[in-house]
């Protein structure tokens, strides 16, 4: 039995609301940014990828650099401001704080097709200094002032000993990045490594670093 209609005519497609176009056009530039880099993602190819003409993605990006832009304030800034909410509302010692905004990170970010965004911010900076600028500055920056904010009250309160704010944010952040770059780029190589298990991996990160953060019983330093 023919599965046509009735009348004959071949069925319309379905029309998508045009509020729902902008994400699906991140969507799609997210996929393919992570996928071919930043210089090799053409519009053209967005745009098809989200089932619109280029013509329509212009309606809503100007650029390449502004659908870049979406996608960072999309995927990323929500979960730094999850991460300024939790600071703002916690109460208790900082270390446990500290482990909830690693761990949150990478499954909101780092363990997601975002995870890519760093990477390609390495791979092509000096290619696209303006990107990097915006991500500098809306990323990194505010990551960065969200973490020297936990370790500033830490030492603070006595809970964490003193010492140099800006090294010891670096070293809280460098194991996680190069985790990140690892799953995007060897990762797609040579598959998973069972030493890089990623829950593993920052659960013996975060044993580590606090056990150099944490003041010892009677120590003065």
């Amino acid at each position: 039995m023919s599965s046509l209609p009735v009348s004959g005519t071949a069925p319309r497609p379905r029309q998508r609301r045009k509020e729902a176009r902008p994400a699906e056009l991140t969507a799609a530039a997210l996929r393919l940014f992570v996928d071919k880099g930043f210089a090799a993602t053409r519009l053209e190819d967005v745009a098809r990828l989200a089932g619109v003409s280029k013509g329509a993605l212009y309606l809503y990006f100007e650029n390449k650099e502004a659908l870049f832009e979406a996608v960072v304030r999309e995927g990323i800034l929500p979960t730094l401001e999850e991460g300024e909410a939790m600071i703002a509302a916690h109460q208790g010692c900082r270390a446990e704080l500290l482990r909830a905004l690693v761990m949150g990170w990478w499954e909101l970010v780092g363990a997601t097709p975002y995870g890519g965004i760093p990477k390609l911010i390495i791979a092509e900076a000096h290619n696209f200094p303006g990107v990097v600028h915006f991500y500098h500055e809306q990323v990194i920056n505010r990551g960065r002032r969200l973490l020297t904010r936990v370790l500033q009250e830490g030492m603070d309160s006595g809970e964490f000993r003193p010492m140099p704010l800006g090294t010891a944010v670096d070293l809280v952040l460098a194991p996680v990045l190069m985790l990140t770059v690892w799953r995007h780029s060897i990762h797609g190589v040579l598959g998973e490594m069972p030493q890089h298990e990623p829950g593993l991996y920052l659960q013996t990160h975060l044993d580590l670093l606090l056990q150099g953060l944490l003041r010892q019983p009677g120590s003065t330093a």
